[in-house]
């Protein structure tokens, strides 16, 4: 008996050496990979900056299209066993690395550090980018338009709690485009300091929008505490390291940043609770495929205050079968009683049918504004 588990322990110790030769030969591959894709990602930065120089124009290194090709080519050859979500963030990050050989992209974010939104920041460019916190939404956009960063990264939408009109109100009053869009599952997280006393806490601290998210676990558990809303949950992360009675919601990366234990995790009342994200810039997007629905095109529309005005709006979409995504609207600082609507569907404003729609809307609206075609969010 004991012989033969001396012999099985050889056996497997054996097995695992080679397993483990397997792996570092596999690894010696993969960095002379990584290393050879990252060579010719210099090559690219050196050939752009020579044709641009010769034609005067400035260099665009980070093209959103060509990263939605990319990612979505290795999610559609991905064979497991990792998921092709998996797959997409590793390879996002050797792109962002690679990327930032050739120029580091600049980016923008609703800050302070902590939020959700420097979360999709990540999610979309990858850590290899530098990001940069803005107090507000109109901030980042300012940032953009002066060129002191590339992007912007800012909230549109809640899948509970529904569209963030400071976002749509900035559009009107910016020529920016949208480059891209992410889609972020939120789950939000009870936390507490070391300092905090958990049987006395009288105070829980977050953003309007996850304390409307949190409501009913807040009514279940937590009944009596009073809720504090602050301009985001990084900042109720950060007050709550310098008190002993409160708590505060927030996300992961609030936690790790701000050295909070999490005593209650995913406690968002709807457990598919997710925020879209849109990723603005200065530049028009080319189609990232050929395919229908790879693509989102965002629009905004002015009409006359008059009878069947949405109907005008709509009738061109139903009649040329473009699915719409999203219709919200918004009151017209143009007029009192006066209406825009901002749309988002499916397709590319270079696909001949949404330019015959857009065409049909131009001759009806009062103004029409194309706010960007983008790739549809990938990972």
């Amino acid at each position: 008996m004991f012989f033969t588990a001396k012999v099985d322990r050889k056996m497997a110790e054996e097995k695992l050496n080679e397993l483990r030769h397997q792996i570092d030969a596999l690894d010696h591959d993969i960095l002379e990979l990584i290393s050879r894709r990252a060579r010719c990602a210099q090559e690219v930065a050196q050939v752009k900056q020579k044709a641009c120089q010769a034609s005067g124009e400035q260099a665009v290194f980070y093209r959103p299209e060509r990263e939605a090709q990319v990612l979505r080519k290795v999610m559609q050859r991905n064979n497991g066993p990792l998921n092709d979500e998996e797959m997409g963030r590793l390879f996002r990050e050797i792109m962002s690395a690679c990327l930032a050989l050739e120029a580091p992209v600049r980016v923008a974010y609703l800050g302070p550090e902590g939020t959700f939104t420097q979360q999709a920041a990540i999610k979309h460019f990858g850590h290899s980018a530098v990001c940069t916190p803005m107090s507000a939404i109109d901030e980042v956009f300012r940032e953009v338009s002066a060129g002191a960063v590339s992007y912007g990264v800012v909230p549109v939408e809640n899948s509970s709690e529904g569209v963030i009109n400071h976002t749509l109100d900035s559009f009107m009053d910016s020529s920016l485009q949208i480059c891209g869009e992410v889609v972020l599952r939120i789950h939000q997280h009870l936390m507490v300091s070391e300092n905090t006393r958990r049987d006395h806490i009288t105070r829980i601290y977050s953003h309007a929008q996850s304390l409307a998210q949190c409501r009913k676990w807040l009514d279940a558990h937590w009944p009596m505490a009073e809720r504090v809303a602050v301009n985001s949950n990084a900042e109720a992360a950060k007050r709550v390291r310098g008190e002993w009675n409160s708590a505060a919601i927030a996300g992961d990366m609030a936690a790790e940043l701000y050295g909070l234990e999490k005593i209650a995790e995913k406690i968002e009342d709807q457990p598919d609770n997710s925020t879209r994200f849109l990723i603005i810039g200065n530049e028009t997007v080319p189609r990232s495929s050929e395919v229908a629905g790879n693509d989102k095109t965002s629009i905004v529309v002015s009409m006359r205050n008059q009878p069947g005005a949405l109907h005008a709006i709509l009738e061109p979409f139903h009649v040329h079968d473009i699915d719409l995504t999203r219709v919200e609207t918004r009151p017209s600082r143009s007029g009192i009683w006066n209406y825009v609507f901002f749309i988002d569907f499916e397709g590319h404003q270079e696909d001949p049918v949404v330019h015959k729609v857009l065409e049909r809307l131009g001759e009806r609206a009062n103004d029409l504004r194309i706010l960007g075609s983008y790739p549809k969010g990938v990972l």
